[in-house]
């Protein structure tokens, strides 16, 4: 459906471009990845960039849903540090990096002052800050690369200035990349032995071709100007791409073997500090970010010195080490592949104690921080870290369905069979991990782990952060609220009575087994008040208790 066009930059317009780019990215993803020979001739700059925009789509959407109960609507400023943020912090691979380092550059001028909305003048020194942010933020830039060409967008906005609104600034930048982006062959050797042009440089393109879109509600057409070949990228592009990673022709062979990447919370003087370190120990460094939370990217083949760095630096976490392949330019030889298992279960936990049960289980983790859930490329990876020919998937999350499922189909194009449970809690999916057979056929498995989710009722037991209305009435912020399968029972001042409220509701239906979570908050002698409770009024009811550390709700429960 076409988009209304608007002639300024609002809340609304970042909104819209995100929801854009990310559904541009996914289209190109697979030609991008096709095209990737520079830095590294790994195939993932279409993913690395569609997982980044999905983090930064993902942190406004946040943003909105926040208002959506009440009558205003979010600030240009609250919209734009939302995408900055989100992209930061789900920055993928280097061209990820640069580009959350891109929109980071755009947010220091379109957040300046309280404005509801900015011009096209505004739009453009946007522009160009996020250019000059982006080549900064690189250690060594190099021509022929995303960098080119954001600079050529930059400046394709200034020399439209006065010509029109925010659809034209758009417009000029956009087609100022396309060319740049048709002359990156040109600039770097390796694109010109595979006869490509630049990945990262291309998925910009796509990102600027949503900004357009956003601001006049027309799909650019002019895509075929970047093409350095006839056509846009075919399979007799994509052969001369793997031509040349036989080659290896697109960087020497023996350059760094690992890359590393992690957020750092530091400041300012230390991460000066560190870029000099990582600098020394590797290459291809982005350092993005700011304001005491960083991006780190970089090269090496010693990952342990470069986290050591990290750490001596303040303190990293979500840290990410990927080994290039076997064959890859980087390692230079063969070597043996690690025999896969036949069957695995990946599963997001919301606590560490949770993720410790679950990794003691046999179940490869992905840890959900309060406020922070996972991103699609996230669960890949836990899925490729699982090494399975079989992959049983838990989500524990409603609200991770789609990203779950998003996740399913980039492994099963990757051949690896996969199942997912929609399990919407991790007590559904404790009881899922336990009827779990390895031996058992796949299929069989599956609709035993689905059986035990789905025959176990959920609920949580949370604190309200801000009136609101719920199905139990309005609560205020403070309130103790207990949720059952997803939908707000109770509404309570203590936690403990709230929990004895809402498990005595569950096992009005029967039961025979009561799982208790416990996070960090939920307050001393709940577990065992409510273990008494059972036994005093439920016969024949078992109950088990797991720690499950921080993991945002003070208490989970599940009856089964």
């Amino acid at each position: 459906m076409a988009q209304v066009p608007q002639t300024f930059f609002d809340a609304l317009a970042v909104r819209t471009w995100c929801g854009l780019a990310l559904g541009a990215l996914g289209r190109a993803r697979e030609e991008i990845d096709a095209i990737n020979v520079y830095p590294v001739a790994d195939g993932d700059t279409g993913t690395n960039l569609y997982m980044t925009v999905e983090s930064a789509a993902g942190a406004v959407e946040a943003v909105f849903a926040g208002y959506e109960l009440g009558e205003e609507v979010p600030t240009l400023a609250d919209a734009v540090r939302a995408m900055a943020h989100g992209a930061l912090i789900g920055a993928r691979g280097n061209s990820g990096t640069i580009l959350a380092q891109l929109l980071r550059g755009m947010a220091h001028v379109l957040t300046e002052g309280d404005a509801t909305h900015i011009d096209a003048d505004a739009l453009r020194l946007a522009l160009r800050h996020a250019a000059d942010a982006a080549r900064q933020a690189v250690a060594h830039p190099v021509e022929g690369t995303v960098l080119s060409v954001a600079a050529a967008a930059a400046d394709a906005a200034d020399a439209a200035e006065g010509e029109g609104d925010c659809g034209a600034i758009a417009r000029a930048a956009y087609e100022g990349a396309c060319k740049a982006l048709a002359a990156t062959p040109g600039q770097l050797a390796a694109l010109e032995r595979a006869g490509v042009v630049d990945a990262g440089g291309r998925g910009l393109v796509a990102v600027l071709g949503a900004l357009v879109e956003a601001f006049t509600g027309e799909t650019p057409t002019a895509f075929d100007v970047y093409a350095p070949m006839a056509g846009p990228v075919g399979h007799a592009r994509v052969d001369a791409v793997s031509d040349a990673r036989d080659a290896g022709c697109a960087e020497p062979a023996g350059g760094p073997a690992f890359e590393v990447i992690y957020l750092l919370e530091a400041e300012d003087a230390s991460v000066d500090r560190l870029r000099a370190r990582l600098d020394a120990l590797g290459d291809s460094l982005v350092v993005v970010g700011g304001d005491g939370l960083w991006n780190v990217h970089v090269h090496v083949d010693d990952a342990g010195a470069a986290v050591e760095a990290g750490v001596e630096a303040g303190r990293p976490y979500r840290i990410r080490i990927t080994h290039f392949g076997a064959g890859d330019v980087h390692t230079g030889g063969e070597r043996p592949p690690r025999e896969r298992v036949q069957r695995a279960v990946v599963a997001v936990v919301p606590g560490e104690g949770l993720a410790g049960l679950y990794t003691e289980a046999g179940a490869t983790t992905v840890l959900a921080r309060p406020g922070e859930p996972p991103a699609s490329g996230e669960l890949v990876d836990a899925v490729r870290r699982a090494h399975a020919r079989e992959v049983v998937l838990l989500p524990n999350d409603a609200d991770l369905r789609h990203t779950a499922a998003a996740a399913a189909e980039q492994a099963r194009a990757e051949g690896i069979r996969v199942a997912l449970i929609p399990t919407r809690s991790a007590v559904q999916g404790i009881s899922a991990l336990a009827v779990h057979q390895p031996d058992r056929r796949f299929d069989e498995d599956v609709v035993q782990m689905t059986s035990a989710a789905g025959a176990t009722r959920y609920a949580e037991v949370v604190v309200a952060e801000r009136q609101s209305w719920t199905m139990a009435g309005i609560c205020q912020a403070g309130d103790v609220l207990g949720l059952i399968d997803g939908d707000v029972a109770v509404i309570g001042s203590d936690v403990t009575a709230t929990a004895e409220t809402v498990l005595d509701r569950m096992l009005q239906a029967g039961g025979e087994l009561v799982t208790l979570v416990l996070g960090d908050e939920a307050p001393d002698g709940v577990a065992d008040r409510l273990e008494a409770r059972v036994r005093e009024a439920y016969l024949a009811v078992d109950t088990v208790v797991y720690r499950g550390g921080r993991q945002g709700a003070p208490l989970l429960i599940g009856v089964e």
